[in-house]
C-alpha cells in the first residue's frame, strides 16, 4: 500500500474489514445451521429464515440508507452499521430462542446494509479515478476471501467450540472496524446535503423488495406468484413516483439518462442470475452424484473464491488503465465459457474437469466484477455514490434470489418433492444441465449490455 496516502491506506482497510464481515458471516452462519437445529429443535423453514431474515433486511435497506448516508453524511452511516451488526452479532451469540436469533439477524441485516453501501461509496469518494478500480479490486476480492474462508472457518469453530462462538468471532473485527473508522477516517462525505428524504419512495421500495425476494424463496408455490406480482406493481409504483419528485430516493433518471450506469447495472443483474446457483448446484453434484464427504465438496469448491480473491485486485488494477468494459465482457465471456464445459457433467466425470472448470469461472467472475464496480462508481456523479453503491447491491441481491429460484423451479418440475436420492440421480443430472445452459444463454445476453455500455474515460474526461 505504500502508493496510498494515509486517508486511503485506513479508507481501504476499514472497507476492505467491512467488505469481508458480510459474506464471512453468511457462509459461516450456513456451515453451524444443523447445529443450530439440533440445539432448538426447529423445522427447516424456521432454521432458513436465520439465513432468508438477515438477506432481506439488507435488501429492504440497501436503498434507502443510500440515500441517507449522502443526505446526512456517508462516515456517519458507516460507523453506525458498524456497532449495529457488532452489537447483533453478539446479542446474536447469546440468544436463547430461535425466533430471538432471528431477530438479531434482522439487525445485522440492517448494520451490514448500512456499511455496505456506504463503504464502496466512500472509497470512491477517496480514491482519484486513477486509483480506484485497483482499490475496488481490492475490496472486492475481500468479498470473496469472506466467501471462501466462511465455510473453513466457522466449520471449525461450530465443531471445536459451538455455534455461537461464530457469532462472537465478529465482535472483535466490528469494535476493531469502528476504532479505526473514528480514529483514522477524516472527513465527511455528504454530498446530496439539504435534499429530502422520501419516505413514501423508501416504503414502496422496501414493500417491493420485501415481496420480490420472499416470493423468490418460497417458489414454485402458488402464494408466490401472488407476491411476485404485488412486488412488481410496487416496484412500477416506485419507479414512477421517484421519476415525478424533486427529491427521489432513487435517482431513476440515472438509468434514463445515463446509459453507462444503466447497461453496468444490468449486466451485474445477469452475471449474478447466471452463476450464483453454479455453487450450490455442483455442491449437490459432487456430494450425491460423486459420493464425496461435505469437507471433501468444499474443499473442490473453494478453488472458485480462491481464484476471484486472487486475480480481483489485478483486474481492478487494469481497469484503470484499460476501459472497463472490455475487460468486463471478456470475464464474461469467460463465464459463459465455463458454464457451458459444465453442460458436460456426468457421473463420470472426473473432478480434474470439475477444478478446472471452477478454475475458468472464478477467473472469469474476478475479471467481470471488479471493472463492472469501477465502471458503475465512475459513471455518476458524487452526489450519487451512495445511491449507485446501494443499486449495484441491489441488483447483486435480485440476481442471486433469481438464480436459486430459477433452480428450485426446474427442480420442482424434474424431481417435484422427491429426495434427492439413486432412483432420481437422471432426472438430477438432467436438471443441472438444463440449468447451466439456461445461465450460459443468459450470460450471453449478459455480454451484450457489458459490451455496449459505453466508455467511461470519456465520462470522465467531460467532468474535468
Amino acid at each position: 500500500m505504500s502508493d496510498y496516502t494515509a486517508q486511503e491506506r485506513s479508507t481501504l482497510i476499514v472497507a476492505t474489514l467491512t467488505s469481508f464481515m458480510g459474506p464471512f458471516m453468511i457462509s459461516a452462519v450456513n456451515v453451524a445451521l444443523p447445529a443450530i437445529q439440533a440445539e432448538f429443535k426447529v423445522d427447516a423453514v424456521r432454521l432458513s429464515w436465520i439465513t432468508t431474515a438477515f438477506l432481506l433486511s439488507v435488501a429492504v435497506f440497501l436503498v434507502p440508507v443510500g440515500k441517507i448516508a449522502d443526505i446526512h453524511g456517508r462516515k456517519k452511516m458507516f460507523t453506525a452499521g458498524l456497532a449495529l451488526f457488532t452489537l447483533g452479532a453478539l446479542l446474536a451469540g447469546f440468544a436463547g430462542t430461535v425466533n430471538l436469533l432471528i431477530f438479531f439477524r434482522v439487525l445485522q441485516g440492517i448494520g451490514s446494509a448500512m456499511f455496505l453501501t456506504t463503504g464502496m461509496a466512500i472509497v470512491t469518494s477517496v480514491f482519484p479515478p486513477n486509483k480506484r478500480g485497483r482499490a475496488i479490486g481490492i475490496y472486492v476480492a475481500a468479498v470473496y476471501i469472506g466467501l471462501s474462508a466462511g465455510p473453513f472457518v466457522g466449520g471449525i469453530f461450530t465443531q471445536q467450540i459451538g455455534w455461537r462462538s461464530i457469532f462472537f468471532l465478529a465482535v472483535p473485527l466490528g469494535v476493531g472496524s469502528v476504532a479505526i473508522t473514528l480514529r483514522y477516517l477524516k472527513g465527511e462525505w455528504a454530498d446530496a446535503r439539504g435534499e429530502k428524504l422520501d419516505t413514501w419512495g423508501s416504503l414502496l421500495y422496501s414493500l417491493s423488495i420485501m415481496a420480490l425476494v420472499y416470493g423468490a424463496t418460497i417458489l414454485p408455490a402458488r402464494s408466490a406468484l401472488v407476491l411476485l406480482a404485488a412486488g412488481f406493481l410496487c416496484l412500477l409504483a416506485f419507479v414512477w413516483r421517484e421519476a415525478s419528485i424533486s427529491f427521489p430516493v432513487f435517482e431513476i433518471r440515472l438509468f434514463v439518462e445515463n446509459r453507462l450506469f444503466t447497461f453496468s447495472s444490468f449486466a451485474a443483474l445477469i452475471h449474478y442470475a447466471a452463476t450464483y446457483a453454479v455453487t450450490f448446484l455442483l455442491s449437490l453434484y459432487l456430494q450425491y452424484i460423486q459420493g464425496l464427504s461435505p469437507q471433501q465438496a468444499g474443499l473442490i469448491l473453494i478453488v472458485q473464491p480462491i481464484t476471484m480473491a486472487v486475480f480481483s485486485p489485478l483486474a481492478g488494477k487494469w481497469s484503470d488503465r484499460i476501459e472497463p468494459r472490455k475487460i468486463a465482457s471478456a470475464g464474461m465471456a469467460t463465464t459463459v465459457f465455463g458454464l457451458l464445459l459444465l453442460i458436460f457433467l456426468s457421473a463420470d466425470t472426473g473432478r480434474l474437469y470439475v477444478i478446472g472448470n471452477l478454475l475458468v469461472l472464478g477467473f472469469g467472475f474476478a475479471l467481470f466484477s471488479s471493472p463492472n464496480m469501477n465502471a458503475i462508481m465512475g459513471s455518476v456523479e458524487k452526489r450519487y455514490f451512495g445511491i449507485a453503491s446501494g443499486s449495484v447491491a441491489t441488483m447483486r441481491l435480485l440476481g442471486q434470489m433469481s438464480s436459486m429460484a430459477a433452480a428450485t423451479v426446474v427442480f420442482s418440475i424434474f424431481i417435484g418433492r422427491q429426495e434427492i436420492s439413486p432412483p432420481v440421480y437422471d432426472l438430477f443430472l438432467r436438471s443441472i444441465r438444463i440449468l447451466f445452459s439456461i445461465s450460459a444463454l443468459l450470460c450471453t445476453v449478459g455480454i451484450g449490455f457489458s459490451l455496449f455500455r459505453g466508455e467511461l474515460r470519456r465520462i470522465e474526461t467531460v467532468r474535468r
